[in-house]
């Protein structure tokens, strides 16, 4: 996925958050979702390093 499609998806995650009032888990869910994020960007940094 590229950036555009994970900022529309915090979008959509944030409206159904905010009228469903579970702001707090939308913001954990949001620091999970970088979390892995940058797990998954160092994962490919050293596969492509070890594979060169």
């Amino acid at each position: 996925m590229n950036q555009w499609w994970y900022s529309f998806y915090f979008i959509v995650l944030g409206v159904v958050a905010f009228f469903t009032g579970e702001i707090v888990t939308f913001v954990m869910l949001g620091f999970i979702l970088l979390s892995l994020n940058n797990i998954n960007n160092t994962l490919k940094k050293i596969y492509h390093s070890k594979k060169e």
